[in-house]
């Protein structure tokens, strides 16, 4: 939960806050994947970053009510969005370079799995005392 509440934070406030540099230059150390992929829109990357933050404000939620329905709630928001982002990324990857193309495959496959992850009971801790 803590990478979702990150990803979020950090994509949300850039995408947000910041929306010409997110169109730039996202996400960076990777390469410039949104500007390769149609016109500078301000409106449609400023509700892109409220979405991440509004996810984002839910992850935060969830480390206060410490409970597994807010996680699966969690999870299905995650992982919709994540499968969805995923299905149009993987569908638009002609005019990217194969290392763009490659990269942003693995990212869109990773928060899938950070939204699945969020399904998934904690483990119950063993007693010490053996019972």
């Amino acid at each position: 939960m803590i990478a979702t509440v990150i990803i979020a934070a950090v994509v949300g406030v850039w995408s947000f806050a910041f929306p010409q540099s997110f169109y730039d230059h996202f996400p960076s150390v990777l390469g410039e994947w949104i500007s390769q992929d149609g016109p500078y829109n301000e409106h449609l990357v400023r509700d892109h970053g409220a979405m991440y933050l509004a996810l984002g404000a839910a992850s935060v939620a969830g480390f206060f009510w410490r409970e597994q329905a807010v996680y699966r709630v969690l999870g299905i928001a995650w992982t919709v969005f994540g499968v969805l982002h995923f299905s149009y990324h993987v569908t638009h990857l002609g005019h990217m370079s194969a290392s763009d193309a490659t990269s942003q495959v693995i990212v869109l496959i990773v928060a899938v799995v950070l939204g699945v992850g969020l399904f998934i009971p904690p483990r119950a801790r063993r007693s010490k005392t053996g019972g």
